[in-house]
């Protein structure tokens, strides 16, 4: 998660860095609370209400994966579901207008609104 946080902290192109998040615990962690507190002026978090998958625009991006997964040959471990999973998004790295596509969607669409 931390690094993460400073990814975004160097990357943006805005400022400050503003990032959406569920409420899992890796993000309301003491670490993640000291790590922020440290560069306030730099980043920050907005929570999304508890109990509100909807409006978390992970849920289109897994929806996607688990529909692209084979369904002909399931992986028999971890390392061929975490290999399928890399090519998933490999493939999607390429594909910008379906990455944009998740965030269209009506209940995730406040990320794009100005």
């Amino acid at each position: 998660m931390l690094e993460g946080l400073a990814q975004v902290r160097t990357e943006r192109s805005f400022s400050p860095g503003a990032l959406i998040v569920d409420r899992h615990p890796a993000h309301r962690s003491k670490t993640v609370q000291a790590y922020l507190a440290g560069h306030a002026d730099e980043i920050e978090l907005h929570f999304l209400p508890s109990y509100s998958p909807e409006l978390n625009p992970d849920e289109p991006v897994n929806a996607d994966l688990k529909r692209s997964l084979p369904h002909t040959h399931r992986a028999r471990d971890q390392a061929a579901l975490a290999a399928e999973t890399r090519r998933f998004f490999h493939r999607r790295q390429r594909q910008p207008h379906v990455v944009t596509g998740y965030f269209r969607a009506p209940h995730v669409r406040y990320i794009l609104d100005e």
